[in-house]
This record gives structure tokens, sequence and C-alpha cells, in this order.
């Protein structure tokens, strides 16, 4: 009997924990029975994740800066990265504000629903927490994404997720002072970190081996504790153009593949379509990262020389699917309360989407963050925020996981057309988690 592939036990998982988590919100005690049962399941899942996740960068990072031999590849890679994620992060955006202003969700919000929304989450603890760290980001000085990307303790950045881009920095830092000492020198170190890199990519295929019950249990636990149904079926118009929206997205990525790299772009979304589902459960690009390296890698074929910068990277700069959500969310919210967009306006959405995408967390929720950046950018009334945050925190959730599969594909599409400019994509190499088990049984 042929052997089920991982994507489908995934995909059977999430059903399963859909109908589960429906089930358990007609009866009395279900929801008690999720928290307290079944979730905590996959919030292990998803910390398991997060644990490897700054490990693997660190080696995957060193091995591939250290095995180029020559920095300015190093360079070449760099800038074709950066250039690319921007590119797409524009064009994201741009799909979100002409769906918006053609669709024009905002017009079809009834006074009643605005003020039932505004009374239900407008002095909440998510929205109002949302709010003050926007606002400490904006107090910040126009290079603090500069000062805040170089740690002043190495161990410290290593110590917490949200500081990904540090850890970057300081292994670039690391891997290129490498190369600097020379071949020789640098090989007791060159050895431990590609041991350290093969070690923690068996940790990803063991913790795979939990992913369809894991995300069972995620998903039961976010529908037990999705909000009221009525208000999500008013939102419905908004949420149905940011989904249109990242689909439109996935189809831009299929054409990128199919023209840059000549893959067939169905084959490109089976292999990612693991990490798309688990980006989709979890809404962490952070916690999804080792699943994305080890399946770009192994997988899709893209070098690690590649991979170890083109998706850390991502994770933490490519918001491709957060980006085209606020500006489909700014000019919604502008639309709803009455708030006149002209053209120039618009145009500072995508310059500040942009911006605000770079120093992005790659956690749950930090699109609500930069969205209050967004909407203070054009001079949205500063007394009316909260009420605009409201009208969308009903469908945040569900709609984040929606945008994270986009920001994982979006990596994955810019690190296999980085690694065809410059040579690095050739065929994959698959490796199981009972691959030298016979060794040590």
């Amino acid at each position: 009997m042929r052997k089920l592939e991982l994507h489908w036990k995934i995909l059977i998982g999430m059903v399963l924990g859909i109908v589960f988590g429906f089930i358990m919100t007609g009866i009395d005690w279900g929801k008690d029975f999720v928290s307290d049962w079944i979730q905590p399941f996959g919030t292990i899942f998803v910390k398991l994740l997060k644990l490897i996740a700054i490990p693997l960068i660190i080696a995957s990072l060193v091995k591939g800066i250290s095995d180029l031999k020559d920095i300015s590849k190093f360079r070449n890679i760099g800038l074709r990265t950066i250039g690319i994620y921007i590119m797409t992060t524009v064009v994201a955006i741009s799909i979100g504000l002409l769906l918006v202003n053609i669709a024009k969700p905002g017009n079809g919000i009834s006074e009643e629903t605005v003020t039932k929304l505004t009374e239900t989450y407008a002095n909440s603890e998510g929205v109002q927490s949302k709010m003050n760290e926007a606002m400490n980001q904006k107090e910040s000085g126009p290079l603090q994404f500069l000062v805040d990307m170089v740690p002043d303790n190495a161990l410290k950045a290593m110590s917490n997720n949200a500081l990904m881009l540090q850890v970057i920095f300081f292994t670039i830092f690391l891997g290129i002072s490498m190369l600097l000492i020379g071949e020789e020198r640098a090989k007791p170190l060159k050895d431990f970190f590609d041991a350290l890199n093969d070690v923690v990519l068996k940790m990803v295929d063991l913790i795979m081996l939990t992913a369809p019950y894991a995300v069972f249990a995620l998903l039961a636990g976010v529908v037990v504790s999705s909000s009221d149904p009525d208000l999500l079926l008013a939102l419905l118009k908004y949420s149905g153009v940011v989904v249109v929206g990242l689909l439109l997205m996935i189809v831009f990525y299929t054409l990128v593949v199919t023209m840059f790299t000549k893959k067939n772009p169905f084959w490109f979304l089976k292999e990612i379509s693991p990490a798309q589902l688990l980006a989709f459960s979890t809404s962490s690009s952070a916690a999804t990262l080792p699943v994305t390296m080890e399946r770009v890698e192994e997988h899709i074929g893209v070098d690690k020389e590649v991979s170890s910068f083109v998706l850390p990277v991502g994770a933490t700069i490519n918001m491709d699917g957060t980006s085209l959500y606020q500006g489909v969310a700014a000019v919604f919210i502008s639309q709803a309360l009455g708030f006149d967009l002209t053209f120039g306006d618009q145009l500072t959405i995508v310059l500040t989407a942009l911006l605000a995408s770079i120093g992005s967390a790659a956690v749950p929720g930090a699109g609500m963050v930069m969205l209050v950046i967004v909407l203070e950018s054009i001079g949205f009334p500063a007394d009316k925020l909260a009420i605009g945050l409201a009208l969308i925190f009903a469908v945040d959730r569900p709609l984040d996981m929606c945008r994270t599969v986009v920001n994982v594909t979006g990596d994955a599409t810019v690190s296999m057309v980085v690694a065809k400019s410059v040579g690095k994509l050739g065929e994959p190499h698959i490796k199981e988690w009972d691959d030298h088990y016979d060794e040590v049984k």
C-alpha cells in the first residue's frame, strides 16, 4: 500500500480539527475541554518549531557562507534577495489596493455593525496592546531599524525569536570572518556547524512526524475561540477581498516560478504545501521557518548557500501577504468610517506598508501593529484608530492564517529565483528521519 504523503496527512488533520472544533462549540463543556486537553498539544508543537529556529538559522547560514569560498557571491545573493523581496511586496500591496478600490467592501458596512464592532472590540486588551506597540515603533528614529539589527549581546539575541534579524546579522558577521581567516583555520568551527546543521534538520524531520496531530489541535483551538458568527458574516465582503488578493499573489508566485526557473508550478506548490499548511495553522512565519527551509532545500533543490540566507531574511522582512492585507484594511476602514483617500494617500500606503514590513516581527498579530502605522501615515484621525482596528479585529486571526501562507510561499519563490540566477538550483535530495536508524537501533 502506498504511504500517504505528508501534506495529505496534515490536510486531513486540519479538516478533522475544524470539524471537531465546531462540534465542541455546540457542547456546554466543549470549549473548556478543547482549551484544556487538546490545544496544549498544538502549543507544544509550535514551541518545538520555535525551539530549533535559531539553531537552524545559525548552523545553516554559517555553513552556507563558509561553503561560498568567495565573498562576492554572498554580496550578489544578498542584493538580489533584497531587490526581489521589495518588488514582490510592492506587487502585493498594489493588488490589494486595486481590489479594495473596485469592490469597496467598506461601503456595505451599516452603522449598526460599526457600533456593535466598536462596542465589542475598541476597548479590548488586544486592540489596545497593538496600538501601544505601534506608538512605540512610531516614536523611534528613521534609522532605528538599522540600530535594532545590531545586537549588543549575541547570546541574548539568540534567546529571543523576535530578535531574528540580530541573529542573522551576528551569524553573517561570523561566517564572513570564518572565510577571512582561511579554510584550514576555520575547518574545526565549520565542521561543528556542518554537524549541527545536520542534527537540527533531523530534529525537523522528527517534529514533522507529529504535524498532522498538532494541526488538528491548533485548528480545533482556533474554532472554539472564534468570535461572534454574526460579526464574522458582516465582514464577509472585506474578508473575501483579502482572500482573493492573497490567492492572486499565489498565482503571481506560480507565474514567477514558471518564467524564471522553468519548473512546473503545480510541482512547486505540492512540494512547499506542508510548510504552507503549517503556516496556516500557526500564523507564524518564524515558527514555520525550519519546515520551509527543509522543504526548499531537500524537496525543491535550492542550495543551502542560497536558502540559508534568503529564507531567514524573508521570514523577517518579506511580508507580502501582510502588506496586501494592510492595503485592503486601511482602505476598508477609511471607506467604512467615511474618511476620503486621495491617490497620494494610496501611494503613501504603498510606501509605508513596504517600510513597515521590514521591521515587522514574524509572529501572529504583527500585521495589526503595522496597520496602525500605515493609518497614521495617511492622516487617519487618532481618535478613530481604535474604532478602525475594532472593525477588523473579529476576522484578524483567520486572515492572519491566510496571509502567513502567502508570506511563506513568497519566501520559497524568491529563494528559487535567486538560486536559479546564481546557478544554485539543483535536483531535490530528500532525507527521511530514519535514514541512519539501522545504525543505532
